[in-house]
C-alpha cells in the first residue's frame, strides 16, 4: 500500500458497479488531488477486475470492513445497492471517514434516520447522497418560474414515469425488483419524489395502489410492484397524481405537468425541455434556458469541494434531504400494504 500523501484525498470505493465505473470514477480521476487507494466489490474477483481495468494502482479487497479499517483513507465512496448503505455509512463515519453514498438512500425510513443520526454525531465529516440527473439541467429555471408565480399557485401535479424493462416474462428479476436488495424503493418513485419536493415542497400524505404483472421470474417470487399509482398532497396545498411502471410498452419519455391558477408548466425529463403557458389563450411554449440557469453534472466536484472546505460547505442532497424522500417512500409502502391513506409527519 502506498504511503499517505498529505496533498491527496485518498478514497476507498465500496461497490464498484456500472454507475461508479461510468459516471463517478471518470469525474474523480480528473482531479489530481484525488487518489483511489482501495476497492471492495461484490466479490474479490470483480474488485480485482475493476482495479486492473480502471485504477491499477488501487488495491482490491475482499471485504468492505477491511477496507474501512485502512487508517489513512479520507473518503468512503459507496456505490452498492441500498441494502448496504446504512451499515457501510455508519461504520465509515465511526471510522472517521467522509461519506459519499449512491442513491436511493436506504432500504426504508428507519435506516435513513439511523444514517442521519450518525452524521449528526460526526458533524466534522461531510456526507452527501448522489442526486438524480433527472431534471438537473433546467432545475434552476423551474425554481425561478415557480418562485416568480408564473403559473400562480400550483394546485395539480401529474407525473408519469413509464418503461418496459420488466415486461418480458422470460427475463430474471432485476436487483431493483428484489426487496432484500432494494428495500422499499419501487421503480423511479424515490427519484421523482426527490425532484418534486425540491420544486414544490414536502409531500404530506399518500394513497398508493400497485400491481405485479409477473409474479414469478425464473423461480424468484416478486413482491415489489411492477406498476404503482400514487395520489398525494403537498404542503403547499397541491394535489398530485404520480404514475410509475416498468411494464408499459412504447411509452413516452418521463414528464411532469404542474397546473397553477394562472397557467401551466411542464418538464420533459427525456429532453430537459420546459414548456409554460398562461391562462387566457396563451398556448404552451418552450421556455428558453439561459446559460446562467443551466446546471450540469458536477456531483463529484461539489463533494470534493465540501471535504476540502473543512466544514464550511455542506453539499446537497444531504442526509436531511434523503430522509425527506424516504419518508414518502415509506409512506407509499405502508399505504400499499394497508390500502389506506397515510399522512406523512416529520
Amino acid at each position: 500500500m502506498a504511503q499517505k500523501n498529505n496533498h491527496k484525498l485518498r478514497i476507498g470505493i465500496v461497490g464498484a458497479g456500472n454507475i461508479v465505473r461510468t459516471r463517478h470514477l471518470p469525474a474523480l480521476q480528473r482531479h489530481a488531488e484525488v487518489e483511489i487507494v482501495a476497492v471492495s466489490s461484490s466479490t474479490y474477483e470483480s474488485a480485482e477486475k475493476f482495479c486492473s481495468e480502471n485504477v491499477p494502482q488501487a488495491t482490491p479487497m475482499q471485504n468492505w470492513a477491511d477496507l474501512l479499517a485502512l487508517h489513512d483513507l479520507d473518503i468512503i465512496w459507496i456505490g452498492t445497492p441500498p441494502y448496504m448503505h446504512s451499515a457501510v455509512t455508519i461504520s465509515a463515519l465511526e471510522a472517521g471517514k467522509h461519506v459519499f453514498c449512491q442513491a436511493r438512500m436506504s432500504m426504508d425510513l428507519a435506516e435513513a434516520e439511523e444514517m442521519l443520526a450518525a452524521s449528526k454525531r460526526y458533524p466534522e465529516l461531510v456526507t452527501m447522497l448522489c442526486p438524480p440527473p433527472y431534471g438537473m439541467r433546467a432545475d434552476l429555471l423551474v425554481k425561478k418560474l415557480l418562485a416568480e408565480n408564473y403559473i400562480g399557485r400550483p394546485h395539480h401535479v401529474r407525473l408519469q414515469s413509464f418503461m418496459s424493462a420488466y415486461l418480458n416474462p422470460e427475463t430474471p428479476a432485476h436487483w431493483r425488483q428484489k426487496i432484500e436488495i432494494s428495500g422499499l424503493n419501487v421503480l423511479t418513485l424515490g427519484i421523482y419524489v426527490e425532484v418534486l419536493q425540491r420544486w414544490l415542497g414536502d409531500i404530506t400524505g399518500v394513497f398508493a395502489r400497485g400491481k405485479i404483472l409477473r409474479l414469478e421470474r425464473r423461480g424468484y417470487a416478486v413482491i415489489v410492484p411492477d406498476l404503482l399509482n400514487v395520489l398525494c398532497t403537498f404542503a403547499n396545498g397541491a394535489e398530485g397524481v404520480l404514475e410509475f411502471s416498468g411494464v408499459n410498452a412504447c411509452a413516452p419519455s418521463d414528464r411532469v405537468e404542474i397546473y397553477g391558477d394562472h397557467g401551466t408548466l411542464t418538464y420533459d425529463f427525456g429532453t430537459d425541455v420546459v414548456r409554460a403557458g398562461k391562462y387566457g389563450g396563451e398556448e404552451l411554449h418552450a421556455v428558453d434556458l439561459p446559460p446562467d440557469l443551466e446546471s450540469e453534472w458536477q456531483v463529484e466536484e461539489d463533494f470534493l469541494a465540501a471535504v476540502k472546505s473543512k466544514g464550511r460547505i455542506r453539499p446537497h442532497p444531504d442526509f436531511e434531504d434523503g430522509v425527506r424522500y424516504m419518508r414518502v417512500v415509506q409512506a407509499v409502502a405502508d399505504s400499499h400494504a394497508r390500502n389506506e391513506w397515510v399522512a406523512i409527519k416529520k
